[in-house]
């Protein structure tokens, strides 16, 4: 019997090694847009997600004062740097696997969940990106400790659509624009080309990500005759717990239809 898209959703956020985990994500993301080219949508069902996802027993996961600095110019300040977006990409799977998991009790078009699954299925190969970088490099995920508070946005956020979309892509995945260029400049100086194309894969799709969660925010908003604006600035308060920093990529937010009067009043507070 097939799997509702919940239970496949569940099935991701449940297992715990982070290869196995993108595998599933691949194969569910495959499941979904094959049924929907086939012109018979898998049913959404519910499904109970847990609180936190499942994560393997390395890396270690510390207070993010505790995260051991490492100057990027060096060779292991660049595997430092690869292993905490490795870290931020399988982060990120779960998040959109979640979103989809967590929320079936709003109604939604179904572009809803192609969006979210084909991001979590981008999401899952910048994971295996970084992990082949890392692994060409002699090193491998785990091999460092990793920052506990990426998870934090998700547990906040577990009863709020509109805090999730504003906070997850439209903050922390929007900051992903701003910079990811410089680390892109970083690795090409250093010849390093696998982690440059990996990385200019990333910066591409990942402007979509934040477009998903502005399409949708907005949405929302359309739905409750809710000003996005106001209540953005108010959700981002709220949640976010630290500040918007400039330099911003004015133009890939503008892309991912991200206005400079939703980000920059909170940067200046």
């Amino acid at each position: 019997m097939t799997k509702t898209l919940s239970e496949m959703a569940v099935e991701v956020l449940t297992t715990a090694d982070g290869r196995a985990k993108t595998a599933l994500s691949h194969a569910h993301a495959r499941t979904w847009r094959a049924a929907r080219e086939a012109g018979a949508p898998i049913p959404l069902g519910e499904a109970a997600p847990p609180l936190r996802p499942s994560r393997p027993e390395k890396p270690e996961l510390l207070d993010p004062r505790d995260v051991p600095k490492r100057k990027p110019g060096s060779e292991k300040g660049r595997i430092a740097l690869l292993h905490a977006v490795a870290h931020i990409e399988l982060n990120a799977v779960d998040l959109h696997w979640d979103i989809i998991a967590r929320f079936t009790d709003t109604r939604f078009p179904l572009g809803f969940y192609d969006d979210w699954v084909r991001a979590a299925d981008e999401e899952s190969k910048h994971f295996n990106l970084m992990c082949d970088c890392l692994e060409a490099q002699g090193s491998f995920y785990g091999a460092l400790p990793a920052h506990a508070g990426m998870w934090r946005a998700a547990e906040d956020t577990a009863e709020d659509l509109l805090g999730r979309l504003a906070v997850v892509p439209m903050v922390l995945e929007a900051r992903g624009l701003d910079v990811t260029p410089g680390m892109i400049d970083l690795f090409r100086r250093a010849g390093a080309d696998d982690a440059v194309a990996a990385l200019e894969t990333i910066y591409a799709e990942e402007v979509g990500h934040v477009a998903y969660g502005s399409k949708w925010f907005h949405f929302l908003c359309g739905r409750h005759e809710l000003d996005p604006k106001d209540v953005f600035h108010d959700l981002v308060r709220r949640y976010f717990h630290s500040t918007l920093k400039p330099p911003f990529n004015d133009e890939k937010r503008a892309e991912a239809g991200l206005p400079l009067d939703f980000y920059w009043p909170l940067a200046e507070e």
